[in-house]
């Protein structure tokens, strides 16, 4: 009986399944109406098996209705179109016993590859849906990068480091016309005024210190050599003494004890033969040498002891104040407008034989080194700049204001003097030859590299004496919080200019 029962079931089933496979294009609801009828009468069986079967019959009759029952739902959920591989539920279709086992990435891999060769299949209509167009645009792109290799990646890595370029080289620009360049007004104004104020200290020191040995002064710096930036707010007063040959010889500093490249001594000599008191400047000597600090000390008793400076002042119609006494340099405040103030260093200067020029700016550490001349070369640094932008209509003149004023406008890089700067410039001038105002953001990334390698080094070499090191006076901290600035600004040139 149980033989026959599972026969007329398997007979019943095959040929429910083949009118279900015939009327595929049947409605849905009657293939749910057929559905449910089937099952109902396996229930029916199922439930009144154990009393007319027995228990052995009941479960042979039981495996036999599993087994009919799974060849039903395979036969029809067999799948019409390639696309209808996953049921609504999630779980896999009528092939999955053949795709077990199979490795999840590769299986990704050939779905991607389905659904790319899909996409490049459909149709490119105007009325098509965006998204397909899209999409089908980005697959071609994929597989177009594939074919091509490297190449698209390299050429694409190459645009956009052109279009940072030339992103910065507008910044560049930009921040050059707005921040950098002093308008010619205003340096006029503040020469103006830094001539009447020299006029003004010449003839006082000629009335009440006739007998003191100086030479003609003159105003220098960066005011007169079109390199001041940002504000036409500092300039020099250069006073040269007048030192007799055979009564001062000047020494190096590498052949003294400090070993200081750079430094200078004025040793007081042929003492025996001409005792102290033969020349003006003995007042200033200190241990057998002329010391700067005695040199800016009796300058200053002069100037802001014996000058009537508001009168003077109220006679130009500027505000004139000393400096704080007690400084480094001697310096005069001239405030020559309702927002313009400019800064007069006062610098007594020697010329030495052999042509170099040493003034009196004591080294940083004055405590240790307070006889040391400094020997300054910013004379020579700024007529080989301009000669080589002569030569080939260069931009390093820019790329330095540039510089300069990024760092003016940036408390951490304010250690950086202008004389550092201009070496820097004309170190990589002798390695590059290129400096087109097109060069410009190229030529300004490589100062920012040139400067981090030096602070790293701990020494930058003066290009016209090798020797002399002119981070000498800077602290350890000082070399880290620049090197910090510098190196951060390696990646992002922009934000040094972020003033603008």
């Amino acid at each position: 009986f149980c033989i026959s029962l599972c026969l007329y079931l398997c007979v019943y089933t095959g040929l429910s399944s083949g009118g279900a496979m015939a009327g595929v294009g049947g409605s849905e609801r009657r293939g749910k109406k057929d559905d449910n009828g089937l099952g109902g009468a396996i229930d029916f069986v199922l439930s009144n098996a154990k009393l007319v079967l027995g228990v052995g019959g009941a479960a042979m009759l039981g495996i036999a209705t599993l087994a009919v029952k799974r060849m039903y739902d395979r036969a029809i959920s067999a799948p019409t179109s390639p696309t209808k591989m996953m049921d609504q539920s999630g779980k896999r279709s009528w092939e999955e016993p053949s795709w077990l086992g199979s490795s999840p990435r590769l299986l990704s891999r050939d779905m991607k590859s389905s659904v790319s060769r899909s996409l490049q299949t459909l149709p490119t209509s105007s009325n098509e849906p965006d998204s397909l167009r899209s999409s089908a645009l980005v697959s071609g792109a994929v597989v177009g990068g594939r074919r091509q290799g490297g190449a698209g990646g390299v050429a694409g890595a190459d645009l956009q480091k052109t279009r940072r370029r030339f992103s910065l080289q507008q910044r560049l620009w930009r921040f050059y016309g707005r921040r950098a360049v002093v308008p010619p007004e205003e340096q006029d104004l503040a020469r103006r005024a830094a001539l009447e104020v020299c006029a003004e200290i010449r003839h006082h020191l000629t009335n009440r210190l006739p007998d003191m040995p100086l030479k003609d002064m003159y105003l220098s710096g960066s005011l007169y050599d079109d390199l001041q930036v940002v504000r036409a707010d500092h300039a020099q007063l250069m006073v040269p003494l007048v030192l007799e040959r055979n009564l001062w010889g000047p020494v190096r500093g590498e052949d003294t004890i400090h070993n200081l490249p750079g430094f200078w001594l004025l040793r007081r000599e042929n003492l025996e033969y001409f005792p102290r008191g033969g020349s003006y400047w003995d007042r200033c000597v200190v241990g057998g040498y002329l010391s700067p600090h005695a040199v800016l000390d009796a300058f200053e008793k002069v100037l802001c002891g014996s000058i009537n400076w508001p009168a003077i002042g109220s006679v130009l119609g500027y505000v004139i104040r000393p400096a704080v006494p007690g400084s480094l340099s001697l310096s005069l405040e001239v405030q020559y407008g309702l927002d313009r103030t400019l800064f007069l260093d006062l610098l007594p200067l020697v010329a030495t034989p052999d042509g170099s020029t040493l003034i009196a700016r004591p080294h940083r550490l004055a405590e240790q080194h307070q006889h040391l001349w400094r020997e300054s070369v910013r004379a020579a640094q700024v007529t080989r700049l301009r000669s080589l932008d002569q030569e080939d209509g260069g931009c390093r003149t820019v790329c330095l204001k540039v510089l300069k004023a990024a760092c003016r406008l940036r408390p951490a890089l304010s250690q950086l003097d202008s004389g550092q700067l201009v070496n820097v410039v004309l170190l990589l001038s002798q390695r590059e030859s290129d400096w087109a105002e097109e060069s410009l953001a190229e030529r300004f990334q490589q100062l920012l590299r040139e400067l981090v390698g030096h602070l790293e080094a701990g020494r930058l070499p003066c290009c016209l004496r090798p020797a002399v090191d002119l981070f000498l006076e800077l602290t350890a901290q000082e070399v880290d919080e620049l090197g910090y600035t510098l190196y951060c600004a390696l990646s992002d040139p922009e934000s040094l200019l972020d003033a603008d």
